[in-house]
C-alpha cells in the first residue's frame, strides 16, 4: 500500500511540473541576423579584413620568393652539378615549408583576431537578448538562425525588441527558419 501512495505522489508531482512548464513563455530570435545588423560587427569585420590583407601581403612575398627559386632552378638545372641541384631543391623545399607554416599560422591569427573582436559583440547581443526575455517574461528563447530545430513550439520573435534595445535600426529581417 505504501508503494502505491508513493507512486501516486510522484505521478501527481510530475503532472504539476508538466503543467507548470507548459505555461512557460517561449520566444525565438534570429541571432545571426541580430549580430549582422549591429554596427560593431561591421567595424570588427573591417578590422579583420584589413588584418587578413596584411597577412596575405606577407604570404605573397613568400610565394614570390618560392617562384623565383623555381625559375632559377629551371633555368640552371641543365648546367648545374648534382650537388648544386640538391642544394637548390632543398632551398625550394624550405620555401614551400615556410609558405605552409605561414599559412597555418595566419589562419590561426585570423581566428584569434575574430574571437578577440567579435566576442564583445556576441556578449552585448546575448545580454540584450537576456534583458528583453526577462522584461517580457520569456522562460526560453530559441535561436532560429542555427537551423538545428526542425520543429519547435510556437513562440514570439523578439528580434525587433532586441534591436530596439541595442539601438540598431529595424530593417526588413530575413525570413526566419520556422
Amino acid at each position: 500500500m505504501k508503494k502505491y501512495v508513493i507512486i501516486a505522489i510522484v505521478a501527481v508531482s510530475g503532472l504539476c511540473s508538466v503543467k507548470a512548464s507548459a505555461q512557460a513563455k517561449i520566444a525565438h530570435i534570429n541571432a545571426q541576423a541580430l549580430i549582422e545588423a549591429m554596427p560593431e560587427t561591421k567595424k570588427a569585420q573591417g578590422e579583420i579584413e584589413t588584418f587578413a590583407a596584411s597577412l596575405e601581403k606577407e604570404s605573397g612575398a613568400l610565394v614570390a620568393e618560392y617562384n623565383k627559386k623555381m625559375q632559377d632552378f629551371d633555368k640552371s638545372s641543365a648546367t648545374d652539378s648534382e650537388t648544386m641541384k640538391q642544394v637548390k631543391v632543398k632551398e625550394i623545399q624550405d620555401a614551400q615549408q615556410r609558405i605552409q607554416s605561414f599559412e597555418t599560422a595566419a589562419r590561426e591569427k585570423i581566428g584569434q583576431k575574430q574571437n578577440e573582436l567579435l566576442k564583445p559583440v556576441y556578449d552585448k547581443a546575448r545580454k540584450a537578448i537576456e534583458d528583453v526575455a526577462k522584461e517580457k517574461g520569456y522562460a526560453y528563447v530559441i535561436d532560429s538562425s542555427s537551423g538545428s530545430l526542425l520543429v519547435s513550439p510556437a513562440g514570439d520573435d523578439i528580434l525587433a525588441a532586441v534591436k530596439t534595445k541595442l539601438g540598431v535600426p529595424a530593417t526588413a529581417a530575413p525570413a526566419a527558419a520556422k
